[in-house]
């Protein structure tokens, strides 16, 4: 009796957990190059009452034992790396990712993270940076006098702008944009602004350009927006809120077969 009182009350942590990925799922349906998460659970350890396969008999055994559940538990939140679709923005400095692969970011400490979203710009000195002042690597550097709208980015990351000189717009290639993939992308450990972590799980960063040995493509002008289905997750939100209910049903059952046994001496 105690017992499935635990049990529940498991499923009901289990399904708290389920709820807060979806919401913060839907929290970010909005956000360039989010990826979703997905929760994943497993059964606790089981006690067991009878062993399967205990003689019965001098010539028989027991087919099938007994054994008694303790719950469920997370087991982890997988992000999910599938495609965004991509919306136009004819921002010239704005890049969706095509396909596999991540920017490469340089932090503030030094360190390197990884993004999907492509939304960047130039700060005061030329350099390509991020939203929140992050320097894209390998770096690039617009030249003095360029004209931001004539910033181009080729599939393959070719990155050009005109300058004017003698009285004529001439095109300068000013550098090439890498991308990254990872043995294992679901590893990496998110840290928030839209950046990943390399982590002993996820294996370190390979380079490549951009459209060559089954790297994705830079598409100019995009940006890549979140993977989120809502209407999915909204199914998913109805099956987790279901799940709590009926877990808190079955405490709910053996508080009255507990009540139930109390009352039998009167």
């Amino acid at each position: 009796m105690v017992r499935s009182l635990w049990t529940g009350a498991s499923g009901m942590i289990g399904q708290q957990a389920n709820t807060d990925v979806i919401s913060n799922n839907l929290a970010n349906v909005n956000t360039h190059g989010y990826r979703k998460q997905r929760a994943d659970f497993e059964d606790l350890l089981y006690q067991t009452v009878k062993v399967a396969g205990t003689p019965a008999t001098e010539d028989t055994v027991v087919p099938v034992g007994v054994q008694m559940g303790h719950g469920v538990k997370l087991a982890d939140t997988q992000r999910v790396f599938s495609q965004g679709s991509l919306q136009q923005t004819e921002v010239p400095t704005d890049m969706a990712i095509m396909g596999e692969g991540f920017f490469k970011i340089q932090m503030y400490d030094g360190s390197m993270a990884y993004t999907r979203n492509g939304n960047f710009k130039v700060d005061s000195d030329g350099r390509m940076v991020n939203s929140n002042g992050y320097w894209l690597i390998p770096d690039i550097m617009m030249p003095e006098l360029f004209l931001p709208e004539t910033i181009n980015i080729t599939k393959d990351g070719r990155v050009s702008v005109k300058v004017p000189r003698d009285g004529d717009l001439v095109e300068v290639d000013i550098g090439r944009i890498e991308l990254y993939r990872f043995p294992n992308p679901v590893g990496l450990t998110a840290v928030g602004e839209n950046l990943f972590k390399v982590s002993n799980a996820s294996g370190e960063a390979i380079p490549s350009i951009p459209g060559y040995e089954g790297m994705g493509t830079i598409q100019h002008k995009f940006l890549e927006m979140s993977n989120v289905q809502i209407v999915q997750e909204m199914v998913n939100l109805i099956v987790a809120q279901r799940a709590y209910e009926f877990n808190s049903r079955t405490i709910q059952t053996s508080d009255n077969m507990l009540g139930t046994a109390t009352t039998l001496k009167r």
